[in-house]
C-alpha cells in the first residue's frame, strides 16, 4: 500500500495515514485512491479471492495529509458513521504555516475553502 502507512488494524477497522495528493475515493483515470489501495492491501494480506468491503466514514481533501479511518464491516461503518453524524467523535486539525506568525488567539469564524 506504499506510500500510505497502516496505523491500526483489527477485524472492524483499518486506519491509514493518508499522504498528500491522494484522494480518499473517487480517483480520476490514472490516479490511485486511498480506498482502492487499502482494499488491495487487505486483498493481498488476507488472500481474499473476491471483492473487499471497506466503508468510507470520513474523508480528507486530496492536498491534505492525515489519518483516515475505514470500516471493515457494515456494522462498523454504521456505528462510525453515527459517531461522525452525532459529533461524538473528536476531530483535530493542525495547520502548518510559512513565515512569521504573530501570536494571537482568535476563533476561526468561516469555513476553510480550497484556493482555486
Amino acid at each position: 500500500m506504499h506510500p500510505a502507512q497502516i496505523l491500526y488494524e483489527d477485524n472492524h477497522l483499518l486506519v491509514v495515514d493518508k499522504p498528500a495528493d491522494w484522494v480518499v475515493q473517487g480517483a480520476q483515470l490514472g490516479q490511485r485512491s486511498l480506498l482502492e489501495a487499502a482494499k488491495e492491501y487487505l486483498k493481498v494480506k488476507y488472500h481474499k479471492p473476491g471483492k473487499v468491503f471497506l466503508g468510507v466514514v470520513s474523508r480528507l481533501d486530496a492536498p491534505v495529509t492525515g489519518v483516515v479511518p475505514f470500516a471493515r464491516t457494515s456494522k462498523a461503518a454504521a456505528r462510525l458513521s453515527e459517531q461522525f453524524r452525532d459529533r461524538t467523535s473528536r476531530k483535530l486539525y493542525w495547520g502548518i504555516v510559512e513565515g512569521v506568525v504573530e501570536p494571537q488567539i482568535q476563533t476561526l469564524k468561516h469555513q476553510l475553502v480550497r484556493d482555486l
